[in-house]
């Protein structure tokens, strides 16, 4: 009940955004900050819902958010008032520590490569394959 996905709304967005450039070519030119704002919005709208749910459900109070999208102030601003709101506290990193997780993979990356440690120029992306 706390798990999402944002798969169908990435589909939902896209073929807005290609039936609307149908009928104009500009269109996402013309609302790009519209668009934005509003997908944003949506989003930030999922993650508040789920984790306002897991916090009741669970008693948790305090709340860290981590990683590359903590860095966004909208996000930030709206999870620690509703945080307040029910009694949690938002903890969320300064930006210059709101990385992504690229930097710990090229990290990772040059180690192994140190190491003697390689893989061929056609490797294929695999989500579940273990670090260690």
């Amino acid at each position: 009940e706390f798990d999402y996905s944002f798969s169908g709304l990435k589909t939902s967005f896209l073929y807005t955004l290609r039936d609307a450039v149908k009928d104009n070519p500009n269109f996402v030119e013309e609302h790009k900050a519209d668009l934005c704002a509003s997908l944003q919005n949506t989003i930030i709208e999922i993650l508040l819902d789920k984790l306002i749910k897991a916090s009741k459900a669970t008693g948790i109070k305090d709340i860290a958010i981590a990683g590359g999208v903590s860095a966004n102030k909208t996000l930030q601003t709206t999870l620690a008032k509703a945080m307040s709101d029910i009694g949690a506290e938002l903890v969320a990193p300064m930006p210059i520590l709101c990385t992504d997780n690229a930097v710990m993979i090229a990290c990772r990356g040059y180690f192994m490569y140190q190491a003697g440690i390689e893989s061929p120029l056609d490797l294929n992306a695999v989500p579940s394959l273990k670090l260690g």
